[in-house]
């Protein structure tokens, strides 16, 4: 039996290893590309480790367009954008999940629904709103509607929160704790992984987001680095080494992002602080 146990245990692995090697062949492949030179680039057959590495081509690509800035752009864009889902969506994901009132399944079956609606369906009303407000060509309309939440982050944080036991609020109302200070003291600690794969997810989104950009925006200052690599590709269209080092140079901060928060997400979201 423990034969048998440890030939599976090791198929799995080799298994697992190898599609994990699939999967990170095409971002080994773009590293490496953007370490080549131009003799390298178009040799045949293809090499995956170039001869001598030119660090370089990173520096000379970021700094050929205002990178910087877009990447300024960027973050603002993200963290706000994150901020306000945290808040908003926990707010209303514990509205949903303890108080009882008229027309409370109503609405979240109305919520639920309105996840079925593609963002191209309401990217002109919103548009026509953003106009209407002056915001077309600022930042505000990447990250504003953040703060009202959305749906999918209502509804994760609430099937959290419903599995959190009832007796931890009646203590608190014990102790003379009103709603607010419930839900900051007590729910905001033990929701902290669904708090953290929510903000992973909203990162990921923002981080990656074109067609946002792309609509809202005109002036080149207010571009995102989705954007300004876009523009980067039009314009270099043959320079290879140096689109492949921007890429990587942005895909970069989502990997290392993942890589420090997996260990939350994959955390067991049953723990709620109550010992039977």
């Amino acid at each position: 039996m423990k034969t048998k146990r440890r030939i599976e245990k090791t198929t799995v692995y080799i298994l697992l290893i190898f599609f994990s090697l699939l999967f990170l062949a095409p971002f080994f492949w773009m590293l490496t590309t953007s370490l080549k030179s131009q003799q390298e680039l178009y040799q045949f057959p293809p090499k995956w480790i170039p001869s001598k590495f030119e660090w370089g081509n990173f520096k000379e690509a970021w700094m050929s367009q205002p990178f910087n800035q877009f990447f300024m752009n960027t973050v603002t864009v993200t963290v706000m954008s994150t901020i306000g889902q945290l808040i908003s969506s926990s707010l209303v994901a514990y509205g949903f999940a303890r108080f009882k009132f008229k027309g409370r399944d109503f609405l979240f079956i109305v919520l639920l629904a309105s996840m079925m609606i593609p963002w191209e369906v309401t990217m002109i009303p919103q548009y026509m709103e953003f106009n209407f407000l002056g915001w077309i060509n600022t930042l505000k309309p990447l990250f504003v509607p953040s703060w009202f939440g959305a749906p999918f982050y209502i509804f994760l944080m609430r099937q959290f929160i419903m599995s959190i036991p009832k007796e931890l609020d009646e203590a608190a109302r014990m102790d003379g704790a009103n709603p607010f200070q419930i839900f900051y003291k007590i729910y905001l600690p033990l929701m902290k992984p669904s708090l953290i794969l929510v903000a992973v997810f909203n990162i990921l989104t923002c981080w990656n987001d074109y067609l946002g950009p792309l609509i809202f925006l005109n002036d080149q200052s207010k571009y995102t680095l989705t954007l300004g690599l876009a523009q980067f590709k039009g314009m270099f269209g043959v320079d290879m080494e140096s689109i492949m080092a921007v890429t990587f140079l942005i895909s970069l901060p989502p990997l290392i992002l993942f890589f420090f928060a997996q260990r939350y997400i994959v955390e067991d979201n049953s723990r709620s602080g109550v010992k039977g």
